[in-house]
């Protein structure tokens, strides 16, 4: 029997909870995404301003941080022709985000979700994604 760990609805709030705090410092308007660890969406916030087309990104990022277990920006460098991954941003039914701005959320070693981040560029979705986890470690204490 296997037992797996997951995020509760209250955590993924903290996460969009972080990812706000940090946008709206940013003047950002954000779209947020948070999965479990199979990367099925458990909650998504559209800030007012947050562009509809970043509405599927953003969850995309997040499904790919959690199933891929590395952040998108990671597999943006890998993508290229020549290289073993090119061609990983068309699996998955296309859902494979190779844009910067998804991370895996990992407690205690443990893969337990993934948020995902767009409406900025990648690089500001990456900083916003990564504000989403900080904020979310000191709010609850879980040990990376």
């Amino acid at each position: 029997m296997l037992e797996i760990k997951r995020l509760s609805v209250a955590e993924a709030a903290i996460l969009i909870e972080g990812s706000r705090l940090k946008a709206q410092a940013l003047g950002i308007p954000m779209c947020t995404a948070v999965t479990d660890e199979s990367g099925h969406l458990l909650t998504f916030e559209r800030m007012d301003g947050g562009k509809v087309s970043s509405i599927s990104i953003a969850i995309d990022k997040a499904f790919t941080g959690a199933v891929a277990r590395k952040g998108t920006h990671v597999y943006n460098q890998l993508c290229v022709p020549g290289k073993g991954t090119f061609g990983i941003h068309v699996t998955n039914g296309g859902h494979f985000s190779i844009i910067g701005g998804g991370l895996p959320v990992t407690v205690d070693g443990v893969i337990v979700g993934g948020v995902g981040v767009s409406s900025g560029t990648a690089d500001e979705d990456l900083v916003v994604a990564q504000a989403a986890i900080d904020y979310f470690r000191e709010r609850t204490g879980f040990a990376e």
